[in-house]
């Protein structure tokens, strides 16, 4: 005959945590910054994720690509 272990035993183990925890934690952008739910973010072709706020660090530091002025 099997054990059975209650459900809040079995989570604890898997997670560290009797319930489900929740959070506002979306996951990390290209620059290594939290993505929260609701946050405005770019998605790259090649799957990169970016926040909008760093859109500009990105397309600079990570793209090489060099802010000018029109003359």
């Amino acid at each position: 005959m099997r054990d059975l272990e209650h459900p809040a035993i079995t989570r604890t183990l898997r997670t560290g945590y009797p319930e489900p925890i929740e959070s506002d934690h979306w996951g990390v952008d290209a620059c290594g910054d939290e993505i929260l739910y609701g946050d405005a973010i770019y998605e790259f072709p090649d799957g990169e994720i970016v926040l909008e706020e760093n859109i500009f660090e990105y397309l600079s530091q990570v793209l090489g690509a060099v802010r000018k002025f029109a003359e």
